[in-house]
C-alpha cells in the first residue's frame, strides 16, 4: 500500500472513530431537576431516565423529588435547583416574577374537593375544618369552588397541610373536607368509600384551564441552549407518554417504586396536548391565555397584590422554535 493511501485510510478510520463515541462519554450539560411524587408530577423524568433522553438530548440530569411546587421555588432561588415541575397551584410564583415557566406539561383535572360522609355541598363547609395544601392546585380548587358558592376562607377553618398528611388527616376524621388530587384522593377513598366530591377542575373549565408546567430559575432563565435541550426532552417524553399510556404508567410505577393501580387513575383525568399541538397553542397565543388567566386569579383571591403577564414569565419562544 502507498504512503499516500495508507494515512488517508487511518485518517478515515480516526474520523469513524470520533463519530462512532457514544454520546455518553462526550462532554454533558448538568442539571438539577425537581419532580413530585405523582403521575405528572414524575412521569416525564421517569420516561426521560428510562430511556435515557436526558443523554440523547446533552445532559446530564441529577433528579431530586419534592412534596409540592412552592418548595421546588424555594430550591431555584435558593440556588440549589435549575429546573422544575409545578402545579397549577404554584403558578403564582412565576407570575410574580420567581422562576420562568419553560414549557406546559398537561391540563390537570385530578383534583378534587373532598368531604367526610353527610356532608353534601361547599355551603356544608361553614365554619368546618378544611385541610389545604397551600399554594397547590388544591388550593387555588378550593378557593374557586368557595368563590361560585359565595364563601371565602374567612367561612371555613382552613388547616394548612402537606398532602401525604392530609391522607392522614382526612382518614382519621380530623378535618371535614380538603382540597386535594389524585392518587392521594383514591388513597382516602379506600379508608373512607363514602367520601364526597363536591368540586373537581372540569366544573369550571374551559373558562380556567388548569396547567401544570416546567419551570427554570431565573438565573438559568438565560442560558437558551441548555433550556432547549431539557424542551427537548420534554418533548419526547410527553410525545411518548399520551402515545404510549399503559407503558407510560408502568414506567412511572417503578420510577417511584409504588403500585400502579393509583398513577393508572390519574393519567386518565387530565388533557395532554402533544409537542407539536403545544408549539401551536403557544404560537396562537392560547397557552399566554391560559396563564394570565391563572395568574389572575392569584389577584383576585388576595395571593398576590400583581402579576407580571404571562408574555414575561413564558418563555414561549424558546419552546417554540
Amino acid at each position: 500500500m502507498k504512503k499516500r493511501s495508507f494515512i488517508k485510510l487511518m485518517a478515515g478510520i480516526a474520523l469513524t472513530s470520533v463519530c462512532l463515541v457514544p454520546v455518553s462519554a462526550q462532554d454533558l450539560t448538568p442539571i438539577r431537576m425537581g419532580y413530585i411524587a405523582d403521575y405528572f408530577g414524575s412521569s416525564v423524568a421517569a420516561i426521560a431516565t428510562k430511556q435515557d433522553l436526558w443523554t440523547k438530548h446533552g445532559l446530564k440530569a441529577d433528579l431530586s423529588v419534592f412534596t409540592n411546587g412552592p418548595i421546588q421555588v424555594q430550591a431555584l432561588g435558593a440556588g440549589s435547583l435549575d429546573f422544575a415541575y409545578i402545579g397549577p397551584g404554584a403558578l403564582w410564583l412565576p407570575a410574580s416574577g420567581q422562576a420562568k415557566v419553560i414549557a406546559i406539561n398537561a391540563l390537570g383535572s385530578t383534583d378534587r374537593v373532598i368531604a367526610q360522609p353527610g356532608i353534601e355541598s361547599m355551603e356544608d363547609l361553614r365554619g368546618k375544618r378544611v385541610a389545604i395544601p397551600e399554594g397547590t392546585s388544591g388550593d387555588m380548587l378550593m378557593r374557586l369552588a368557595l368563590e361560585e358558592a359565595g364563601m371565602t376562607l374567612a367561612d371555613i377553618e382552613p388547616i394548612m397541610m402537606d398532602p401525604s398528611t392530609i391522607v392522614t388527616a382526612f382518614a382519621s376524621g380530623q378535618v371535614d373536607a380538603a382540597g386535594i388530587w389524585y392518587p392521594f384522593v383514591d388513597i382516602i377513598r379506600q379508608r373512607i368509600p363514602e367520601l364526597k366530591e363536591l368540586s373537581s377542575n372540569a366544573d369550571f373549565f374551559p373558562a380556567v384551564a388548569f396547567p401544570s408546567s416546567f419551570i427554570v430559575s431565573n438565573t438559568m432563565a438565560e442560558d437558551g441552549d441548555t433550556i432547549r435541550k431539557v424542551n427537548a426532552v420534554i418533548k419526547e417524553a410527553i410525545d411518548f407518554r399520551r402515545d404510549n399510556l399503559d407503558e407510560s404508567v408502568t414506567i412511572t410505577a417503578d420510577f417511584l417504586g409504588v403500585p400502579v393501580e393509583p398513577l393508572q387513575a390519574e393519567a386518565s383525568l387530565a388533557t395532554q396536548p402533544n409537542s407539536e399541538e403545544l408549539v401551536g397553542l403557544t404560537i396562537n397565543g392560547s397557552v399566554n391565555s391560559w396563564l394570565d388567566t391563572m395568574a389572575q386569579l392569584y389577584v383576585t383571591f388576595g395571593k398576590v397584590e400583581s402579576v407580571q403577564p404571562a408574555s414575561e414569565f413564558y418563555l414561549g419562544d424558546f419552546y417554540a422554535k
